[in-house]
């Protein structure tokens, strides 16, 4: 896919695996629309960093949970920009058992609607858009914690609505790679421990003990956690080079889902 002169709608980038991804995307020439609600303090920063790009911007505050709102940001999207091209659905609330504790029903419920809900609601009225597109992508962003759960050395760092809610992203990636195609392809990036989502520069990695990060690092085969460039680096590959994938699970966690099975010497012969 020629990414230039393309447009591209990114979820959550005011910083993180969203800026990320959004900057990777502005600096191969396409036009993005960036959507955010948290972290105000960050917006001076975003827009500098994009402005350095010198590719066309916008950036729009919608509180996705308030899913009526939703038509409204794809509206000042394509008023803009005319369509979107690209879905970077990179939106979630993640639960620290570690952060929060036992559960309340408010926490819960913020962590399936988020992580859930509203990427459905975005899917959906950016649909149209990205099938007049001839050519649309969309990326959904997930957790290894669909499959490991609240387990493990990441039982400290996954709760279990936050899992089910991940575990859930897979088969609307599916679902949707049926519904779009052929115009549009939908496939899923699924982040292990990845700075920012669930790693270093998180308020919970800096509650977990040496031992309990070790843990984690151990688990892991290729002996780090991820970085925000390993995202966006896989993000454009599926993007740009991969125009014969959809319905795909990418699984980006350096091993982790690996790393508890250890594989045994070779026994001796007996004949």
């Amino acid at each position: 896919m020629e990414l230039k002169n393309k447009t591209a709608l990114v979820l959550g980038s005011i910083k993180g695996i969203g800026k990320g991804i959004g900057l990777a995307l502005a600096n191969e020439g396409v036009k993005v629309a960036l959507n955010y609600y948290d972290w105000e303090d960050s917006l001076d920063e975003m827009n500098r960093d994009f402005a350095r790009t010198g590719q066309d911007y916008l950036i729009v505050k919608t509180n996705l949970l308030e899913t009526k709102k939703i038509s409204g940001l794809i509206k000042k999207v394509t008023d803009r920009f005319g369509g979107i091209d690209i879905l970077i659905n990179n939106i979630e609330r993640g639960g620290w058992p570690v952060v929060h504790g036992s559960y309340v029903q408010e926490q819960w419920d913020l962590e399936l609607a988020t992580t859930l809900r509203s990427k459905w609601w975005v899917f959906d009225s950016a649909l149209p858009y990205l099938k007049a597109s001839g050519n649309g992508v969309v990326i959904n962003l997930s957790s290894i914690a669909g499959i490991v759960g609240r387990s493990g050395p990441a039982s400290y760092i996954f709760n279990d609505g936050y899992a089910a809610a991940n575990r859930g992203i897979s088969l609307l990636t599916e679902t949707w790679a049926r519904i779009g195609a052929p115009q549009v392809r939908v496939n899923e990036i699924m982040l292990g421990i990845v700075e920012t989502r669930h790693g270093e520069k998180t308020r919970g990695w800096g509650l977990l003990t040496k031992e309990q990060k070790q843990s984690l690092i151990d688990h892991t085969l290729l002996g780090r956690t991820g970085t925000i460039e390993d995202v966006a680096k896989a993000a454009i590959f599926i993007i740009k080079d991969a125009p014969f994938m959809t319905g795909s699970i990418l699984r980006l966690d350096g091993g982790y889902i690996l790393g508890g099975e250890k594989v045994a010497p070779m026994p001796r012969a007996v004949v």
